[in-house]
């Protein structure tokens, strides 16, 4: 799967900072396992951090962006914060 990885990663990200949203959920799983790279383990960030962080990745539409990682079970939220919940974590 890595090189597939690599693959969707060179395809939607340059600079890293994404092209497009990718229409294909696996794809776009991808890309946002990546994204949520940028927020730290237990660690619990209001909306705003979330939006500017998300905002650098993809200023076009970010508002999505944050949805498909809740959605994906990548990140969680409660009364404006936000934490992460799944994705890779470096060793």
């Amino acid at each position: 799967m890595g090189s597939d990885r690599e693959k969707v990663l060179r395809t939607f990200l340059r600079d890293d900072r994404l092209v497009m949203i990718p229409a294909k959920a696996g794809k776009r799983r991808v890309l946002l396992e990546h994204i949520v790279t940028a927020f730290e383990p237990g660690v619990r960030f209001p909306e705003r951090e979330v939006d500017a962080v998300l905002r650098a990745f993809y200023e076009t539409d970010w508002v999505s962006l944050r949805r498909y990682l809740i959605a994906e079970g990548l990140m969680a939220r409660e009364d404006g914060w936000y934490w992460r919940t799944g994705g890779p974590v470096e060793l």
